[in-house]
């Protein structure tokens, strides 16, 4: 065996890599992290054209806060020393959502009041129902803070008598529990918007993870870095380095070593190898049993288990640097969601073609007014595609052409939407398709969003089973595949989580 030898080793420097490598190192863990590419933080990264620093993935943070009203990922920054090290900015507004075939144009604001208030005067009564939505979604938060001190063994007693609307809505999506709540059909529907942020619709997404990120964004607000999301992925991987950790860049992990049925090391592209009993991956379970273990030891459960899921939105991204400055433009808002209805079920059945122009849209001078040149505008699109016709549709003939039609299609929609035109106005773009992000983050077929949340694989049943979920020994995931779905927010706590439950571990086999 190598000469090498770590405690843990965490495989892929995403959010939920750095989590894990910061948390095991602050334990005073002997860790490396593996990273193929040349910097740190996969999709959490910026790039240069031109006169223009492009965010590459992050709209808002979740979660976050300010000093005052603070959340579980300002709490976690916090603990592991990173959170004085990052500048952030509040974001002005939740979202805008504008719809191209019926013409709907709503602004909904941040706090829980300001935004009963205008959903009222956007649907006239439905202020009781809309509260309603909070208070449920308040004692779902409760409820999850309890299930997380008990590590999934709760006492059902306490469940039922401290937090029995949480039992009562936690098996149920979204549109079961706001229809039983008598929520108006077109107060759902602008409450719903933030579902592609899950990539689930509201018939198929648990109310409960739904309800739980919609009350986070309302209540802490949403916050972004100034220096873009590299500046946090930086701090991160600057702290590891602080707290003793290394990091190999330029560095694949090829193979996971495993001895009598356990890990035993990893062997890297170049052929060198390292031992360890602890691997933490951030790379996805059908990426690592797929190429990286030997069939052999792949527990028959977790094999199983990664076959059934589905995989969630494969993404497309456009940016543009516009030599106008958004006030020239007619731009005022930071997010744009817009789709062709606010029926999330036909919305999610149309992002399965080419012609798909539905988007999320950022205007980032709305929170950084310096974050270009003066007189300047950057904006970055995202749109989803929920199945794999992209593989099967794109080739070394046809590819450069299939983007400019992705790329048209965006400008296209954003133009009808909000009157802006910004066509004659670019002077810088750069356009990511899914075969993009399989490229540069090994995401398969470019699913940018990990797994599919749906029905018996939502949040829920995930968090309640990791205790239980029968890894490869010495084996755990962490980042959008894993236990809490895909996000910033979830990334960076799954990767904290994932190097707790490796920590367990060590203490057990010291024992």
């Amino acid at each position: 065996m190598a000469a090498l030898h770590y405690d843990a080793v965490v495989i892929g420097a995403g959010n939920g890599g750095l989590a894990a490598a910061l948390t095991l190192a602050d334990a005073g863990k002997k860790v490396l992290l593996a990273e193929r590419h040349n910097l740190p933080g996969g999709f959490a990264t910026s790039f240069v054209r031109g006169r223009f620093e492009f965010e590459a993935s992050l709209h808002e943070l979740c979660d976050f806060g300010t000093p005052g009203n603070s959340g579980n990922l300002y709490a976690l920054f916090e603990e592991l020393g990173v959170l004085d090290k990052i500048e952030f900015v509040t974001v002005p507004e939740a979202y805008r959502v504008i719809t191209l075939d019926t013409g709907e144009d709503y602004t909904m604001p941040f706090g829980v009041q300001n935004f009963i208030d205008k959903m009222e005067s956007y649907v006239p009564g439905s202020r009781e129902s809309t509260a309603t939505f909070f208070a449920l979604a308040d004692e779902c938060r409760r409820a999850m803070a309890y299930l997380t001190q008990m590590r999934g063994n709760p006492d059902t007693a306490v469940l039922k008598s401290e937090y029995p609307n949480f039992m009562r809505v936690a098996a149920y999506p979204i549109d079961k529990v706001l229809n039983a709540i008598k929520m108006p059909k077109k107060a759902q529907e602008i409450l719903n918007v933030y579902w592609s942020y899950l990539g689930t619709p509201e018939d198929q997404l648990s109310f409960l993870h739904y309800a739980l990120m919609v009350n986070l964004y309302i209540t802490h607000g949403a916050q972004i870095p100034k220096n873009r999301s590299h500046g946090i992925s930086c701090a991160l991987a600057d702290t590891i380095l602080e707290k003793g950790g290394e990091i190999w860049y330029n560095s694949e992990v090829e193979h996971i070593i495993t001895k009598n049925g356990r890990v035993a090391g990893v062997r890297f592209a170049d052929g060198k190898e390292v031992a360890t009993e602890h691997v933490v991956s951030n790379a996805s379970p059908h990426l690592v049993y797929g190429r990286m273990v030997d069939p052999k030891d792949i527990p028959e459960e977790e094999l199983k288990l990664a076959n059934a899921r589905g995989l969630a939105g494969r993404g497309v991204s456009m940016f543009l640097g516009l030599n106008k400055s958004p006030e020239e433009l007619g731009l005022h808002d930071y997010s744009y969601f817009i789709y062709h209805s606010l029926d999330t079920k036909a919305e999610f059945g149309g992002m399965e073609t080419i012609e798909n122009p539905a988007q999320v849209t950022v205007c980032l001078n709305a929170a950084l007014p310096d974050c270009s040149p003066k007189g300047t505008t950057i904006l970055y699109f995202t749109s989803l595609y929920f199945s794999d016709f992209f593989g099967g549709l794109a080739n070394a003939e046809n590819y450069f052409d299939i983007k400019e039609k992705m790329a048209n299609c965006l400008i296209d929609g954003f133009e009808r939407a909000t009157g802006a035109k910004i066509r004659d106005a670019i002077e810088e773009i750069e356009v990511g398709s899914p075969v993009t992000y399989a490229h540069y983050t090994g995401a398969p077929q470019g699913a940018i969003y990990g797994y599919l949340l749906t029905g018996l694989d939502n949040m829920m049943p995930r968090i309640m089973c990791m205790y239980n979920e029968k890894h490869l020994p010495g084996l755990h995931f962490c980042g959008g595949h894993a236990m809490r779905g895909s996000g910033y927010n979830s990334s960076y706590q799954s990767g904290n989580l994932a190097a707790k439950f490796t920590l367990m571990d060590m203490k057990k086999e010291a024992e």
